[in-house]
């Protein structure tokens, strides 16, 4: 009994010795304590979300890329959405001599061929005569973009540029084809309800148009000689265009209007080009507005408003030539198939038959 009551008595003696601070570094340990049981259960758990929201965010992610690759690439779709993307990701639809054509390229020029026939599906009954312009037209902007990739890329090789002024000059000018002067807004209404483009896309279809007709104009040297000797040849006939175009041929295109046209006839700039003259003058050679070739003019008469006139055209060809032989070379990698609904009469593959030049 003494024992147990002299250890009692040293214990609450013990108790009685403990400082203030001591009473207070106790309690916060037991309140830390109960704290971690609630802590770390709570930490895992945040751990545990960030993980599972990485992860569904990778797996959306992916099936974005899938699908959106799949839409692209296997399906051939071109809706709407997907032109919107293709202009912001940097995706191919092909590759020209190792360049890549942008995906928007090629659905923008399929656009503004299809929107038209697309807007009036309704009123035609014969849907199958659709979907083969459908086919085609997507043949035909594959192979204009591929085209407008390789301009691009002799342009970059022959320090060739177009200007953002240049551009808004050409906006200006078709503001004004045909001797109708448009206000901006209504000919972007134009565009948009003809064509499905947006001024700024309509804009890109105009450089890429001015950087081919720079390049053509400046690789083509067979042009400039078979231009030189029309010259020549109309300075030694007195101007008979007639039978310069006899003399040389395939070489050159002769025309005449046979009587009178507008002076703002969408002809390459002749029309144009033709009422600044008088009568029986001819002009020098100039650049088509389309810039596929040089062209030569007499005036035969003139009104205020319309012209009467002859012309000689020389047909830029090096691109065109350059372009075929790239093809043939098999350095024009696609990467979609369009099947051609003529191919089993023609014998072709359905990639890039479609040659036509812009």
């Amino acid at each position: 009994m003494l024992y147990l009551y002299y250890y009692t008595m040293k214990l609450l003696s013990k108790k009685e010795k403990k400082t203030e601070q001591e009473k207070v570094d106790e309690r916060r340990q037991e309140v830390l304590a109960t704290g971690r049981k609630f802590k770390y259960p709570l930490q895992w758990t945040k751990h545990r979300i960030v993980i599972s929201t990485i992860l569904i965010a990778v797996v959306v992610i992916a099936v974005m890329i899938t699908g959106g690759y799949l839409a692209l690439y296997q399906f051939n779709m071109t809706d709407d959405m997907l032109f919107r993307i293709t202009k912001i990701l940097p995706v191919s639809v092909a590759v020209v001599d190792g360049e890549p054509v942008r995906f928007s390229d090629y659905l923008m020029f399929y656009r503004s061929s299809i929107t038209s026939i697309e807007r009036q599906s309704g009123q035609v009954d014969n849907e199958g005569s659709i979907e083969d312009l459908r086919i085609q037209y997507k043949l035909a902007a594959l192979n204009e973009s591929e085209k407008y990739t390789y301009a691009f890329k002799l342009a970059k090789e022959n320090n060739i540029s177009v200007s953002d002024e240049e551009v808004e000059q050409e906006f200006e000018r078709q503001l004004k084809i045909g001797g109708t002067e448009r206000s901006e807004e209504s000919f972007i209404k134009i565009i948009e309800d003809n064509f499905g483009l947006s001024k700024d896309e309509y804009e890109r279809m105009l450089y890429l148009t001015l950087i081919k007709a720079k390049v053509e104009e400046k690789i083509d040297k067979k042009a400039d000689e078979i231009a030189t000797k029309v010259e020549e040849l109309l300075n030694a006939n007195g101007g008979d265009y007639q039978a310069v175009a006899e003399a040389l041929g395939e070489q050159v295109n002769y025309e005449e209007t046979g009587g009178f046209v507008s002076s703002q006839n969408i002809d390459g700039g002749r029309a144009s080009e033709a009422i600044r003259l008088e009568p029986g003058e001819q002009s020098g050679k100039f650049v088509s507005t389309n810039g596929d070739g040089y062209y030569f003019v007499k005036l035969i008469a003139k009104t205020d408003t319309e012209v009467n006139f002859v012309s000689i055209k020389v047909p830029f060809t090096e691109f065109r030539d350059s372009f075929d032989k790239l093809r043939s070379e098999d350095k024009i990698i696609e990467y979609i198939s369009i099947s051609n609904p003529n191919e089993d009469e023609q014998g072709g593959n359905g990639q890039g038959e479609n040659n036509s030049d812009n």
